[in-house]
């Protein structure tokens, strides 16, 4: 499968690595061509993430482990784009 986009939920201690550290990580992972890491949410212990990458042929199971090995913890996989082409979401109008 040919993964395009992935979107995840992701967790750091707030000693943890730093935003750097995880895009570093991501970047070096086959496939990757762009990665976006945005926080989402701060409490006394943890930072959450939204981590957003794009490339051709992303090694998903790579993916993950380069981020578990950074010392943060992926929650939820949010949004996978595959195929030929990125198809963008459309909102769906009650």
């Amino acid at each position: 499968m040919n993964v395009r986009r992935v979107m995840l939920d992701v967790d750091k201690a707030r000693g943890g690595p730093e935003l750097v550290d995880i895009a570093e990580a991501i970047e070096g992972v086959a496939g990757v061509e762009g990665v976006n890491i945005t926080t989402t949410e701060i409490d006394e212990e943890t930072v959450g993430l939204q981590v957003t990458v794009e490339g051709d042929g992303i090694d998903y199971d790579a993916l993950i482990d380069a981020i578990g090995h950074t010392g943060a913890a992926v929650h939820s996989t949010d949004e996978i784009v595959a195929g030929a082409r990125i198809v963008e979401r459309v909102p769906r109008t009650r």
